[in-house]
C-alpha cells in the first residue's frame, strides 16, 4: 500500500511538472467536460430524483407520531439530500461511470502503445492525457451535485404530494425551515474532493496498465473499487473536520 501511494504521488508530480500549453489543455479539458459532465446528466438525474422520492416516502412511513409536524418530512429530505445523498451517492455513481471510462481509456492507450508514442514525440503524456480529465472532473462534479440536489428535492416533493404523505404547503415549509447556507458549501467541497479522488485514482490505474485486454478490464474494476473506498473514507474525514 505504501509503495502504491508513493507511486501515485510521483504520478501526480509528473503530471504537474511539465504541463502542456494552456490552449491545448483548454481544448482537452472542454472535451473531457462533455464526456464526464454532459454525458452523465441522464444517469445522475434518474438516480437523484428516485432517491429523493424514496427518501420522502420512507420518512413519511416512519413518521407516526402525531405531535411531529408533517413539514419535518421536507426538512429531513433537504438535510439528507444536501449533506450526504447528493454529493456522496452522485460521486459513487460517477465513480462507476466516469472512473471505469477513464481507467479503460488510458489502459487501452497504454497497451496499444499510444502513450509511448506521445512520449517519443516529446509530449508529457501524463499532463496531456490525465490533467484535463482531472480538471474536467473537478469542474463538472459540483455542477452535477447541484443538479442532483435540486432533482432529489423535487423528486421528494412529487412523491410526497402524489402519494398524499405530505401536502405541498407542508413540504415547502419544511425545506425552508432552519436552512443553513454552509451546508451547500460543505457539499460542494465534498464534490470537488471526490472528483479529484475518482479521476486521479482511475487515471493512475489506467495509466500504468500492463498486459492486454484482460488487464484493462481488471484495471477498470480496481479503479472503481478504490475510488468508492476513497470516497467513503474522505466523506467521513471531511464530515469530522468541516462540520
Amino acid at each position: 500500500m505504501v509503495k502504491s501511494f508513493g507511486e501515485f504521488l510521483l504520478f501526480i508530480q509528473s503530471m504537474l511538472s511539465r504541463k502542456e500549453r494552456f490552449s491545448v489543455l483548454w481544448t482537452r479539458t472542454i472535451d473531457e467536460c462533455i464526456v464526464i459532465g454532459v454525458n452523465s446528466i441522464f444517469i445522475v438525474a434518474i438516480v437523484s430524483a428516485f432517491i429523493g422520492a424514496v427518501t420522502c416516502v420512507q420518512i413519511a412511513y416512519n413518521l407516526t407520531n402525531p405531535l411531529i409536524p408533517k413539514s419535518t418530512i421536507g426538512y429531513m429530505v433537504r438535510e439528507m439530500t444536501i449533506l450526504e445523498l447528493a454529493p456522496t451517492i452522485t460521486s459513487i455513481v460517477l465513480a462507476g461511470k466516469v472512473g471505469s471510462s477513464i481507467a479503460g481509456g488510458l489502459g487501452t492507450m497504454r497497451i496499444t502503445e499510444q502513450v509511448a508514442a506521445l512520449e517519443v514525440m516529446g509530449i508529457n503524456s501524463a499532463s496531456y492525457l490525465v490533467l484535463p480529465r482531472i480538471i474536467a472532473a473537478m469542474l463538472m462534479f459540483p455542477l452535477l451535485v447541484i443538479l442532483a440536489m435540486a432533482l432529489s428535492i423535487i423528486g421528494g416533493y412529487l412523491a410526497g404530494t402524489l402519494t398524499g404523505a405530505v401536502s405541498a404547503q407542508e413540504y415547502v415549509e419544511g425545506i425552508r425551515t432552519d436552512f443553513i447556507p454552509y451546508n451547500i458549501v460543505f457539499a460542494l467541497i465534498k464534490s470537488v474532493v471526490f472528483a479529484f479522488l475518482v479521476s486521479a485514482i482511475s487515471a493512475f490505474k489506467g495509466y500504468y496498465t500492463q498486459g492486454g485486454a484482460l488487464e484493462v478490464g481488471a484495471a477498470s474494476t480496481d479503479a472503481v473499487n478504490n475510488s468508492i473506498i476513497a470516497i467513503l473514507v474522505a466523506d467521513f474525514a471531511l464530515a469530522a473536520i468541516l462540520l
